[in-house]
């Protein structure tokens, strides 16, 4: 007996001492002074949807933000977490509940009987070991998780919207310039079928130029699909119905010639929302396995009550019968078989397993912008290259049919020419649209925000779905 205030003590400094098992080197990952390929180390800038200087994606972005469907499952699943984190505040708080109760019987004898009771009953867990803490702290970081993790999904959304914005645009672009090949082609046609009528022109020429005509109404009619499937894929990042029904005047690809900053590594780990994400949940699985430690301790708990009984409800709360009761418990677990430690040992392997997620998505999270990085300065050099490549084989096309019409060369060489210039075109509308897909990339691996702040609350997004 002598012993048990010293055994008690050393229980409660055993329960009550931290359980973080965080690696201390987690934080202190291989993290580059600078980027491989890049020495722009001015701060990131945020609001890149300005840069590309369509007003109309603006208006489709906005679109997007409010009707997507998966964003608002995903806006759902966080409130859920909101609302399981006050469940887990409400803990803290003494349960109070009242009872009331009435019958009426009648025994064997026949005699009949009334009886009314009233109860007030409250019970209250004192939370000495802090386990209690442990379960709302991290209910809190899975919302906070999730908080961040609805912004990261919601930075995509918008780069979708504005890549697949391009890719519709770049299709359009190449529709047309599919339809100007039907019409050079039916044009050759015309010219070499009016020449093999006078002689001029043999018959192998006709049929190569019915064959490249029939060629170009095939590819025609496949951009035709390309096309509608692209506006369907932008409709359906709307929330809208897929009916291919978007319309816009005449665009045209923007070319990107500017350089954007890149900060340094480093800034990426505050700055992206998924890095946040993730290390919540790093947190959270801490949080979690102090839950589980603090689970094998004895448990405190106070219930008091207060009743009353008489055989008509008018006969309550007169005082005649009042009674009260205080009551103090202590529940302690004594043998389970190995299911606590087993349990402890499970979240402290998911601690491990979530700090492990956490670098993957770290060093991630440098390789894409290591390889935007490289990706855009390729991209700017084979633009230039392929414009000079388009340029020549303009100019080889023209000279091409004139010496044909002259009977310098054959009718090979210059489907050869025209090839060399329908592919040179359709590259250089590809390659804008490689770029501007790469850099909405960078711009989103980089962490920087669409919009013109910071501010990672979605209050306007939060109060649609609240107030349905």
């Amino acid at each position: 007996m002598k012993l048990a205030p010293s055994l008690l003590i050393a229980v409660l400094l055993y329960g009550c001492a931290s359980s973080s098992q965080i690696d201390k080197q987690l934080r202190n990952a291989d993290v580059p002074q600078n980027w491989q390929f890049s020495d722009k180390s001015m701060p990131v800038s945020n609001n890149w949807l300005a840069e590309f200087s369509q007003p109309n994606l603006s208006l489709l972005v906005d679109e997007a933000l409010r009707n997507n469907q998966a964003l608002r499952q995903q806006a759902y699943d966080m409130q859920i977490l909101e609302q399981q984190l006050i469940q887990a505040e409400a803990d803290f708080w003494p349960d109070l509940d009242l009872s009331l109760n009435t019958g009426r019987s009648k025994s064997t004898t026949g005699v009949i009987s009334n009886n009314s009771s009233l109860e007030l009953e409250s019970s209250y867990e004192l939370d000495i070991w802090g386990k209690l803490s442990a379960a709302q702290k991290q209910a809190n970081l899975n919302y906070l998780a999730a908080k961040a993790n609805y912004q990261q999904n919601r930075q995509t959304l918008v780069a979708n919207v504005v890549t697949t914005w391009f890719d519709w645009i770049a299709a359009k672009q190449l529709l047309a310039l599919f339809e100007q090949r039907v019409k050079n082609a039916q044009q050759n046609l015309d010219i070499i079928e009016s020449g093999y009528q006078t002689g001029i022109n043999a018959a192998l020429d006709v049929y190569l130029s019915r064959n490249e005509l029939n060629t170009e109404l095939s590819n025609l009619a496949q951009q035709e699909v390309t096309q509608i499937q692209a506006t369907r894929n932008l409709e359906r990042l709307l929330g809208r119905y897929p009916n291919a029904s978007l319309t816009t005047e005449q665009l045209t690809l923007p070319l990107l010639t500017n350089d954007i900053p890149m900060g340094m590594p480093s800034d990426i780990i505050s700055r992206k929302p998924e890095l946040q994400s993730s290390w919540y949940q790093v947190l959270a699985q801490d949080a979690g396995l102090a839950f589980a430690h603090k689970q094998r301790f004895p448990s405190i708990s106070l219930r008091a009550s207060i009743s009353d009984s008489g055989d008509e409800l008018s006969d309550l709360l007169s005082g005649s019968s009042l009674a009260w009761s205080l009551l103090g418990g202590l529940t302690a677990p004594l043998f389970k078989a190995g299911d606590l430690k087993a349990n402890e040992e499970i979240a402290r392997l998911r601690l491990k397993q979530q700090e492990q997620i956490y670098l993957d998505t770290l060093y991630n999270a440098f390789s894409s912008v290591e390889n935007a990085i490289t990706t855009e300065n390729s991209l700017k050099l084979r633009y230039q290259s392929t414009l000079a490549a388009q340029q020549n084989a303009d100019a080889a096309e023209t000279l091409a049919f004139e010496q044909y019409q002259r009977g310098l060369v054959t009718y090979t060489t210059v489907l050869e020419a025209q090839s060399r210039s329908f592919s040179a075109q359709s590259a250089l509308i590809q390659i804008k649209n490689q770029l501007l897909a790469n850099r909405i990339v960078l711009h989103v691996a980089l962490g920087g925000d669409f919009t013109d702040t910071n501010n990672l609350q979605n209050n306007e997004l939060e109060d649609v779905l609240i107030n349905e």
